[in-house]
């Protein structure tokens, strides 16, 4: 049996890879299409965090995806869903989504809310999207999506999209992988919250900034990498910020 090596790894939000191609700006925390790094594909189970803005009117034409469960998290604005398996919807703050993608599916993701009703807007849709491996491969795809805005009120950590036995009964979407879970906090100023125990974590920083017991300061884009640590306080700066939280119990094969 392997002893992980205490670590807390702090990634810079100038350190992401980009992709600027006009209608969309997206910072990728990981390796993702042309940005090919082998030292940097995942952490833990998780392989993509995106922080995507998307220009209105545009978006994510049809384009396929298996095996992978994907986790969507809006911030600003709206996204329409639509897939091969007939779901469709609009996601929107305060509204998790969760695509398994099993052994084969279609969709696309588009910032044109008024298609599906009101009026046409300008305004980006700005989302992260997270992929982690599933406990299966080939499984039948899937979709869910969850309204959890009333449980963010109540302050603390949250359960958002979770697989863990534990987190049965909570207000959350369910991933095909029970030693993953994401957690989200909205933090008014000054406010607190304690990171979980896990051999891995990974802390993104979509919104504000927060102060990382025994780390400092992480502005809006940056993140951290813990391995065989957990229980640090993550507290507000002086505005409103928003963290993103993934507990995982198990790392991919080498």
């Amino acid at each position: 049996m392997t002893t992980l090596q205490t670590s807390v790894d702090i990634r810079r939000a100038t350190d992401r890879a980009a992709t600027d191609i006009g209608w969309l700006d997206s910072k990728h925390s990981f390796s993702f299409g042309s940005h090919w790094d082998p030292s940097n594909v995942h952490h833990g189970l998780l392989l993509v965090n995106n922080d995507d803005i998307v220009s209105a009117g545009t978006g994510f034409d049809t384009h396929p995806h298996r095996d992978m469960e994907i986790v969507t998290w809006v911030l600003d604005g709206s996204l329409v869903h639509q897939d091969s398996t007939g779901h469709s919807g609009v996601i929107y703050p305060g509204l998790a989504q969760r695509m398994s993608a099993g052994r084969g599916i279609k969709h696309s993701e588009k910032n044109d809310s008024w298609r599906l009703g009101g009026e046409k807007h300008e305004d980006p849709v700005h989302f992260v999207q997270m992929w982690v491996v599933p406990d299966e491969n080939g499984i039948t795809p899937g979709y869910e999506q969850l309204e959890i805005d009333g449980e963010l009120l109540a302050g603390g950590l949250v359960p958002v999209a979770s697989g863990m036995p534990q987190h049965a009964g909570a207000s959350a979407i369910r991933i095909n992988n029970s030693c993953a879970a994401l957690h989200v906090a909205r933090l008014v100023p000054g406010q607190s919250v304690t990171l979980p125990e896990a051999p891995y974590l990974h802390l993104f920083v979509p919104r504000g900034s927060v102060e990382l017991e025994g780390a400092g300061v992480l502005a809006t884009g940056d993140a951290v990498r813990f391995t065989a640590t957990g229980g640090q306080r993550v507290t507000a700066g002086t505005e409103p910020a928003e963290v993103l939280v993934w507990e995982m119990h198990a790392t991919l094969a080498s």
